[in-house]
C-alpha cells in the first residue's frame, strides 16, 4: 500500500516527520507506521521507523503502532543485511524526552546498522547515552 500525505498527520505543520516532510523520503511501510532514512545517519542504512500519526513518543504511540513498529523494523533488517553483508549487528533506539536526547517530539525508533571496527569498543552499547557508564 502506497503512503499517499492525505494518509499522514498534517496537523503538525512544524513536525519534520509530518505531511509533506516526510514526502519521498519513505522506504518501507507497514499499517501505521512508515520507514525513513536518518537525515543525519550514525551509520550507512540508519533507518527511523515512526508512526503515520503524530504522537510524542514511544509511551504514547497506540499498541497497534507499536507492534507494527516491530514489525517494520523486522523487515527493514532483513532488506539491510541482504543490501549490506557487512553488517554484523544492530543498535534499536528509542529517546523519549528532551532529558533522553529527543530532538523531535514525534516518536520514532532508531534502527542503527552495525559493523565490525565501526567504532574502536562498542562495548556498553546503548549505555554511550552517558558515556562515563559505557564501560562497565
Amino acid at each position: 500500500m502506497k503512503t499517499t500525505m492525505t494518509d499522514l498527520d498534517t496537523n503538525q505543520n512544524d513536525c519534520p516527520f509530518c505531511g509533506d516532510h516526510v514526502e519521498g523520503r519513505i522506504i518501507k511501510e507497514y499499517g501505521t507506521v512508515i520507514g525513513i532514512r536518518d537525515k543525519y545517519p550514525v551509520t550507512a542504512y540508519h533507518t527511523l521507523v515512526l508512526p503515520r500519526r503524530h504522537t510524542p513518543d514511544f509511551f504514547s504511540m497506540t499498541p497497534r503502532e507499536r507492534r507494527d513498529a516491530e514489525a517494520l523494523i523486522l523487515s527493514l533488517k532483513d532488506d539491510i543485511l541482504k543490501n549490506d553483508h557487512s553488517v554484523v549487528g544492530f543498535n534499536v533506539g528509542i529517546n523519549c524526552g528532551e532529558a533522553a536526547g529527543q530532538t523531535i517530539m514525534h516518536a520514532h525508533v532508531h534502527l542503527i546498522p552495525r559493523r565490525l571496527g565501526d567504532t574502536p569498543n562498542p562495548r556498553g552499547g546503548v549505555r554511550g547515552v552517558i558515556p562515563d557508564k559505557m564501560v562497565y
